[in-house]
Protein backbone atom coordinates (compact mmCIF):
# COMPACT_ATOMS: atom_id res chain seq x y z
CA UNK A 1 0.00 0.00 0.00
CA UNK A 2 1.37 3.05 -0.93
CA UNK A 3 1.01 6.28 1.31
CA UNK A 4 0.96 10.15 0.09
CA UNK A 5 3.10 11.33 3.09
CA UNK A 6 5.27 14.15 0.48
CA UNK A 7 1.48 14.90 -1.67
CA UNK A 8 0.13 18.64 -1.07
CA UNK A 9 -2.93 19.84 -1.83
CA UNK A 10 -3.77 23.19 -1.94
CA UNK A 11 -5.32 25.60 -4.17
CA UNK A 12 -5.44 23.73 -7.05
CA UNK A 13 -1.70 22.56 -6.63
CA UNK A 14 -0.70 19.46 -6.46
CA UNK A 15 2.93 17.93 -6.61
CA UNK A 16 4.51 14.92 -5.23
CA UNK A 17 7.89 13.65 -5.38
CA UNK A 18 6.88 10.60 -7.90
CA UNK A 19 5.58 13.22 -10.08
CA UNK A 20 8.39 14.78 -12.93
CA UNK A 21 8.28 18.41 -13.14
CA UNK A 22 7.02 19.43 -17.00
CA UNK A 23 10.55 21.38 -18.22
CA UNK A 24 10.13 22.51 -22.12
CA UNK A 25 11.68 21.01 -24.30
CA UNK A 26 14.78 21.71 -26.24
CA UNK A 27 16.21 23.73 -23.24
CA UNK A 28 18.61 21.29 -22.61
CA UNK A 29 20.04 17.59 -23.47
CA UNK A 30 21.46 14.84 -21.14
CA UNK A 31 24.60 12.69 -22.76
CA UNK A 32 25.03 9.11 -21.77
CA UNK A 33 27.54 9.80 -19.15
CA UNK A 34 24.77 11.63 -17.63
CA UNK A 35 26.07 15.04 -18.47
CA UNK A 36 24.10 18.28 -18.82
CA UNK A 37 24.36 20.86 -21.70
CA UNK A 38 22.34 23.87 -22.50
CA UNK A 39 20.29 23.40 -26.52
CA UNK A 40 22.18 26.82 -27.36
CA UNK A 41 25.60 25.64 -26.28
CA UNK A 42 24.95 22.51 -28.31
CA UNK A 43 24.27 24.14 -30.57
CA UNK A 44 27.07 26.27 -31.27
CA UNK A 45 29.11 23.50 -30.46
CA UNK A 46 27.60 21.37 -33.64
CA UNK A 47 25.54 19.38 -31.52
CA UNK A 48 28.56 17.77 -29.62
CA UNK A 49 28.58 17.99 -26.01
CA UNK A 50 31.56 19.95 -25.09
CA UNK A 51 31.65 18.05 -21.47
CA UNK A 52 32.22 14.58 -22.81
CA UNK A 53 32.44 14.98 -26.45
CA UNK A 54 28.89 13.07 -27.17
CA UNK A 55 27.80 13.34 -30.78
CA UNK A 56 23.71 13.97 -30.43
CA UNK A 57 22.00 12.72 -33.04
CA UNK A 58 20.90 15.17 -35.45
CA UNK A 59 18.78 15.52 -39.08
CA UNK A 60 19.20 16.84 -42.20
CA UNK A 61 18.07 20.45 -41.11
CA UNK A 62 20.99 20.69 -38.24
CA UNK A 63 23.63 19.42 -40.72
CA UNK A 64 23.28 21.53 -44.07
CA UNK A 65 23.54 24.42 -41.16
CA UNK A 66 26.82 23.29 -40.38
CA UNK A 67 28.16 22.21 -43.59
CA UNK A 68 26.84 25.34 -46.00
CA UNK A 69 28.88 28.48 -45.85
CA UNK A 70 25.92 30.71 -43.99
CA UNK A 71 23.88 27.57 -43.20
CA UNK A 72 22.25 28.48 -47.01
CA UNK A 73 21.30 25.78 -49.39
CA UNK A 74 19.03 25.23 -52.27
CA UNK A 75 17.16 22.02 -51.75
CA UNK A 76 16.57 19.64 -54.98
CA UNK A 77 13.38 17.38 -55.28
CA UNK A 78 11.65 18.10 -52.10
CA UNK A 79 8.67 16.92 -53.05
CA UNK A 80 9.42 13.46 -54.13
CA UNK A 81 7.47 11.23 -51.83
CA UNK A 82 6.90 7.59 -50.96
CA UNK A 83 3.77 5.92 -51.75
CA UNK A 84 2.33 2.65 -50.47
CA UNK A 85 2.98 0.37 -53.49
CA UNK A 86 2.06 -2.98 -51.81
CA UNK A 87 -0.72 -2.04 -49.67
CA UNK A 88 1.55 -3.39 -46.92
CA UNK A 89 -0.11 -3.61 -43.64
CA UNK A 90 2.11 -4.29 -40.31
CA UNK A 91 0.78 -3.07 -36.66
CA UNK A 92 -0.98 -0.47 -39.07
CA UNK A 93 -1.35 0.48 -42.80
CA UNK A 94 2.18 1.57 -44.52
CA UNK A 95 0.23 4.94 -46.08
CA UNK A 96 -1.23 5.23 -42.29
CA UNK A 97 2.46 5.36 -40.75
CA UNK A 98 3.64 7.49 -43.84
CA UNK A 99 1.44 10.01 -43.47
CA UNK A 100 1.75 10.56 -39.88
CA UNK A 101 5.24 10.30 -39.68
CA UNK A 102 4.97 13.10 -42.28
CA UNK A 103 2.97 15.33 -39.90
CA UNK A 104 5.71 14.56 -37.11
CA UNK A 105 8.62 15.23 -38.66
CA UNK A 106 7.13 17.75 -41.75
CA UNK A 107 9.46 15.63 -44.18
CA UNK A 108 8.72 14.20 -47.31
CA UNK A 109 10.77 11.08 -46.45
CA UNK A 110 14.18 9.50 -45.25
CA UNK A 111 16.51 12.00 -47.00
CA UNK A 112 16.94 15.20 -48.35
CA UNK A 113 19.20 16.58 -50.77
CA UNK A 114 20.68 20.33 -50.94
CA UNK A 115 23.32 22.14 -53.24
CA UNK A 116 25.41 24.81 -51.73
CA UNK A 117 29.15 26.17 -50.87
CA UNK A 118 31.55 24.34 -48.00
CA UNK A 119 34.25 26.52 -47.83
CA UNK A 120 33.91 27.97 -50.62
CA UNK A 121 33.43 25.26 -52.84
CA UNK A 122 30.40 24.46 -54.40
CA UNK A 123 29.27 20.48 -53.79
CA UNK A 124 25.89 18.28 -53.65
CA UNK A 125 25.12 16.60 -50.26
CA UNK A 126 22.34 14.26 -49.41
CA UNK A 127 21.32 13.31 -45.70
CA UNK A 128 19.59 10.90 -44.05
CA UNK A 129 17.00 11.74 -41.53
CA UNK A 130 16.71 8.92 -38.87
CA UNK A 131 13.70 10.57 -37.48
CA UNK A 132 11.72 9.56 -40.45
CA UNK A 133 11.06 5.71 -40.21
CA UNK A 134 14.76 5.45 -38.91
CA UNK A 135 16.35 6.70 -41.92
CA UNK A 136 14.98 3.59 -43.82
CA UNK A 137 16.06 2.90 -47.78
CA UNK A 138 13.28 3.08 -49.53
CA UNK A 139 12.67 3.61 -53.27
CA UNK A 140 12.55 7.65 -52.43
CA UNK A 141 15.93 7.68 -50.99
CA UNK A 142 17.07 5.55 -53.86
CA UNK A 143 15.27 8.07 -56.45
CA UNK A 144 16.70 11.27 -54.97
CA UNK A 145 19.97 9.86 -54.91
CA UNK A 146 19.78 9.13 -58.22
CA UNK A 147 18.44 12.39 -58.87
CA UNK A 148 21.86 14.10 -57.40
CA UNK A 149 23.93 12.02 -58.88
CA UNK A 150 22.75 13.23 -62.52
CA UNK A 151 22.82 16.71 -60.99
CA UNK A 152 26.64 16.60 -60.00
CA UNK A 153 27.54 15.04 -63.35
CA UNK A 154 25.49 17.71 -65.22
CA UNK A 155 27.15 20.21 -63.36
CA UNK A 156 30.71 18.51 -62.64
CA UNK A 157 30.41 18.97 -58.77
CA UNK A 158 31.48 16.69 -55.67
CA UNK A 159 28.82 14.23 -53.80
CA UNK A 160 28.65 13.62 -50.44
CA UNK A 161 26.31 11.59 -48.57
CA UNK A 162 25.36 11.21 -44.85
CA UNK A 163 24.22 8.36 -43.51
CA UNK A 164 22.18 7.15 -40.74
CA UNK A 165 20.24 4.29 -41.11
CA UNK A 166 18.69 0.87 -39.78
CA UNK A 167 18.78 -0.58 -42.99
CA UNK A 168 15.93 -0.96 -45.84
CA UNK A 169 12.60 0.04 -45.35
CA UNK A 170 10.48 -3.67 -45.04
CA UNK A 171 6.80 -1.79 -46.12
CA UNK A 172 8.22 -1.65 -49.80
CA UNK A 173 10.38 -5.23 -49.43
CA UNK A 174 11.71 -5.67 -53.06
CA UNK A 175 11.25 -2.10 -53.90
CA UNK A 176 13.41 -1.15 -51.25
CA UNK A 177 15.94 -3.68 -51.80
CA UNK A 178 15.87 -2.60 -55.60
CA UNK A 179 17.85 0.67 -54.78
CA UNK A 180 21.34 -0.73 -53.81
CA UNK A 181 21.75 -1.85 -57.53
CA UNK A 182 19.99 1.74 -58.62
CA UNK A 183 22.52 3.53 -56.66
CA UNK A 184 25.26 1.38 -57.06
CA UNK A 185 24.94 2.03 -60.89
CA UNK A 186 24.59 5.51 -60.61
CA UNK A 187 27.63 6.12 -58.32
CA UNK A 188 29.53 4.68 -60.86
CA UNK A 189 28.73 6.77 -63.24
CA UNK A 190 29.85 9.53 -60.87
CA UNK A 191 32.83 7.77 -60.71
CA UNK A 192 33.01 7.58 -64.63
CA UNK A 193 32.79 11.32 -64.67
CA UNK A 194 35.54 11.74 -62.91
CA UNK A 195 33.49 13.20 -59.66
CA UNK A 196 34.43 13.00 -55.65
CA UNK A 197 32.17 10.80 -53.52
CA UNK A 198 32.45 11.13 -50.10
CA UNK A 199 30.62 8.67 -47.35
CA UNK A 200 29.89 10.28 -43.61
CA UNK A 201 28.98 7.51 -41.36
CA UNK A 202 26.82 8.22 -38.32
CA UNK A 203 25.09 6.61 -35.87
CA UNK A 204 23.71 4.01 -36.60
CA UNK A 205 24.63 3.14 -40.04
CA UNK A 206 22.94 -0.46 -40.63
CA UNK A 207 21.75 -2.99 -43.02
CA UNK A 208 21.34 -2.20 -46.79
CA UNK A 209 22.85 1.07 -46.43
CA UNK A 210 25.92 -0.62 -44.98
CA UNK A 211 26.31 -3.61 -47.57
CA UNK A 212 26.56 -1.44 -50.10
CA UNK A 213 26.60 2.75 -50.83
CA UNK A 214 28.23 3.59 -47.25
CA UNK A 215 30.96 1.63 -47.85
CA UNK A 216 31.76 2.05 -51.67
CA UNK A 217 32.59 5.98 -51.35
CA UNK A 218 36.17 7.27 -52.52
CA UNK A 219 36.76 8.89 -48.98
CA UNK A 220 34.62 7.32 -46.11
CA UNK A 221 34.55 9.16 -43.13
CA UNK A 222 32.78 8.75 -39.75
CA UNK A 223 31.69 10.10 -36.41
CA UNK A 224 33.54 9.43 -33.33
CA UNK A 225 31.62 6.15 -31.65
CA UNK A 226 29.06 5.40 -34.09
CA UNK A 227 27.88 2.05 -34.53
CA UNK A 228 28.20 0.78 -37.99
CA UNK A 229 26.93 -2.84 -39.46
CA UNK A 230 25.33 -5.36 -41.26
CA UNK A 231 23.51 -6.99 -38.85
CA UNK A 232 23.46 -5.81 -35.27
CA UNK A 233 25.90 -6.97 -32.04
CA UNK A 234 22.89 -9.06 -30.44
CA UNK A 235 21.82 -11.26 -33.63
CA UNK A 236 25.57 -11.68 -34.49
CA UNK A 237 26.30 -12.88 -31.13
CA UNK A 238 23.11 -15.29 -31.02
CA UNK A 239 23.60 -16.24 -34.27
CA UNK A 240 27.91 -17.31 -34.07
CA UNK A 241 27.33 -18.24 -30.03
CA UNK A 242 30.50 -16.28 -28.98
CA UNK A 243 30.89 -12.86 -27.13
CA UNK A 244 32.10 -10.06 -29.26
CA UNK A 245 34.96 -7.86 -29.58
CA UNK A 246 35.41 -4.92 -27.42
CA UNK A 247 33.96 -1.34 -29.57
CA UNK A 248 32.55 -4.13 -32.39
CA UNK A 249 30.86 -2.07 -34.72
CA UNK A 250 32.07 1.04 -33.78
CA UNK A 251 33.86 3.72 -36.45
CA UNK A 252 36.75 3.13 -34.01
CA UNK A 253 36.93 -0.79 -34.77
CA UNK A 254 36.14 -0.29 -38.27
CA UNK A 255 39.20 1.96 -38.73
CA UNK A 256 41.29 -0.19 -37.39
CA UNK A 257 40.63 -2.69 -40.12
CA UNK A 258 40.53 -0.90 -42.44
CA UNK A 259 37.11 0.00 -43.29
CA UNK A 260 36.92 3.71 -42.48
CA UNK A 261 39.33 6.33 -43.72
CA UNK A 262 39.14 9.07 -41.36
CA UNK A 263 37.63 9.25 -37.28
CA UNK A 264 36.02 13.09 -37.48
CA UNK A 265 34.09 14.98 -35.32
CA UNK A 266 31.26 16.57 -36.16
CA UNK A 267 32.86 20.26 -35.22
CA UNK A 268 35.51 19.77 -37.79
CA UNK A 269 33.65 18.12 -40.67
CA UNK A 270 32.93 21.30 -42.47
CA UNK A 271 37.10 22.13 -42.62
CA UNK A 272 37.80 18.48 -43.22
CA UNK A 273 35.63 17.80 -46.16
CA UNK A 274 36.24 21.64 -47.77
CA UNK A 275 40.22 19.76 -47.36
CA UNK A 276 39.53 16.75 -48.84
CA UNK A 277 37.38 18.04 -51.75
CA UNK A 278 40.09 20.23 -52.56
CA UNK A 279 42.61 17.65 -52.71
CA UNK A 280 41.09 14.88 -54.56
CA UNK A 281 38.20 16.46 -56.91
CA UNK A 282 39.66 16.65 -60.32
CA UNK A 283 36.59 19.17 -61.20
CA UNK A 284 36.96 20.67 -57.92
Amino acid sequence: MAFDWFKRKAKNITTSTDEKKDVPKGLWHQTPSGKIVEHDELRRNSYVSPEDGFHVRIGSAEFFEILFDEGKFTELDANVESIDILNFKDTKPYKDRLKEVRAKTKLTDSIRNAVGTVKGTEMVVSCMDFAFIGGSLGSVMGEKIRRAVDYCIANKLPYMIICQSGGARMQEATYSLMQLAKVQAKLAQLSEAGLLYIAYLCDPTFGGITASFAMTADIIMAEPGALIGFAGPRVIRETIGRDLPEGFQTSEFLQEKGFVDFIVKRTEIKDTVAKTVNLLAVNA
